[in-house]
């Protein structure tokens, strides 16, 4: 190769590697996660840590002010830490902040857990939201001898039982992985105690403190940590700092992810389409209807949802409106209710997340009021007088047109009829029609029907 070339192949090289666009190695990412995990909270962290390790960023940060939330949620964050390539600092800050029930399970997996002074972590016992009802434990034996103290009987339900032993064992794996206090992390689950940030140092619950941002980055400055398949030596000098916001997505999920309002929304939308469909043109509620629906439908996709339960709730409402169309004696409406109520309790895929009964029980009265006040209506509409077509004519008074013998013609409310009749009538005399066959009016004089009434 000659000199010149080489020169050229040197400065096409150098030209390719100044296009290339600036890796952010020297970036660290830092989230907010203030108020109560769930569907939200997993969103935002997890597009970070995606972001994070398509950019190459150093770190990704989570600033944790958080009282708890869903087991769901919780888990799926802790699966995103724990399968990152990048190191994940959890940090319980500003002071005054605490990282208590699903905060504390987030802190352990991280592969740095800090807090700043003036905060607390704990109360980890799992608490069921749903309002379900309770499965009534078996009754142990009594105290031994010598075990004075010992409670005769443990007041938990079964089902609370699996809760807690599932958690106990959750989180004591994630502080053996971490290499962190199991029997502390245990004893939150099992009792609900709390640690301040001096405790938590003291204990080897958490890895360091800091008493603000910048000085948790120099603590963290030549701190090795160990990711899936190899260790990482963290250099924090002269990191650029990216904080990561909710956006609009984030913000509107925020508002619609609780269980109770996405539950509304899909019932709104439906009747909405429902009443548009059996209604066209009015338009307002099928507009209404679809927004709705829409909504629910983005947030269940982030929500764990019993498709069966879903299924179950359409069914039965489609039912309950079927009975205003279909006459079933109230079987169409009954099972209905029966069908809406218990995919409402199922809808939700999760033991801590679940519609509130208050609200289904609600929804259900208004339902079953609405389906008996169709079938009461229904039963006086079929005992009425009929008000319109031939068989309304029946028993209605005519009046004679003109003079005839057999065939003829009468007048009934404005409209000239042919009336056949078994005696001579005269025009202006008042008849009653007796039936009508092929649109012939079959009647009778008055005073035939009535003989007592005197004759003029």
């Amino acid at each position: 190769m000659s000199f010149s070339r080489y020169l050229l192949f040197v400065a096409s090289f150098a030209l390719v590697l100044f296009m290339q666009p600036a890796r952010a190695e020297g970036k660290a990412y830092v989230v907010e996660v203030d108020g109560a995990i769930g569907p939200v909270s997993y969103d935002l962290i997890s597009r970070a840590i995606d972001k994070a390790e398509t950019d190459s960023a150093a770190m990704v940060v989570l600033l944790i002010n958080t009282p708890g939330g869903l087991d769901y949620s919780m888990r799926k964050i802790i699966t995103a830490i724990l399968d990152s390539e990048i190191p994940v600092v959890s940090y319980v800050y500003p002071p005054g902040s605490r990282a208590a029930s699903a905060g504390t399970y987030i802190l352990y997996a991280s592969h740095v857990a800090a807090m700043s002074p003036a905060t607390n972590l704990g109360a980890a016992t799992p608490v069921q939201i749903g309002g379900l009802p309770k499965v009534p434990a078996a009754p142990e034996p009594a105290s031994q001898e010598g075990e004075a103290g010992k409670p005769a009987q443990d007041s938990k339900t079964s089902m609370e039982k699996k809760i807690i032993n599932d958690a106990s064992a959750y989180i004591k794996g994630l502080a053996k992985l971490r290499g962190r206090n199991e029997e502390w992390a245990e004893n939150t689950v099992r009792d609900g105690v709390s640690l301040t940030a001096e405790e938590a140092l003291e204990m080897g619950v958490i890895d360091l403190m800091a008493n603000n941002v910048s000085d948790l980055f120099k603590k963290l400055h030549g701190k090795t940590v160990t990711l899936k398949d190899r260790s990482v030596t963290l250099n924090t000098e002269a990191l650029i700092i990216e904080r990561i916001k909710p956006d609009w997505r984030s913000r509107l999920l925020s508002v619609i992810t609780d269980p109770n309002i996405a539950y509304v929304l899909m019932l709104v939308g439906i009747y909405g389409l429902m009443i548009e469909l059996s209604n066209p043109g009015m338009i307002l509620p099928g507009v209404i209807g679809s927004i709705c629906l829409l909504l629910a439908l983005y947030a269940f996709q982030v929500l764990p949802i019993n498709y069966a339960g879903l299924a179950l709730v359409v069914v039965g409402l489609g039912l309950i409106i079927s009975e205003m169309f279909i006459t079933s004696g109230g079987i169409l409406g009954v099972g209905g209710v029966v069908a809406f109520v218990t995919g409402s309790i199922i809808l939700f895929d999760d033991k801590y997340l679940a519609v509130s009964l208050p609200l289904i029980g609600g929804v259900a009265a208004v339902a079953a009021g609405f389906l008996l006040w169709i079938i009461r209506r229904l039963a006086t509409i079929r005992h009425k007088q009929v008000v319109s077509g031939l068989e309304y004519l029946k028993g209605q008074v005519a009046e004679v047109i003109h003079d005839f013998s057999g065939k003829g013609r009468v007048r009934v409310e404005g409209e000239s009829w042919q009336a056949e009749s078994s005696e001579p009538l005269s025009a202006g005399q008042k008849v009653r029609i007796k039936d009508i066959q092929h649109l012939v009016l079959k009647v009778e004089s008055i005073d035939a029907v009535d003989p007592t009434k005197e004759k003029s």
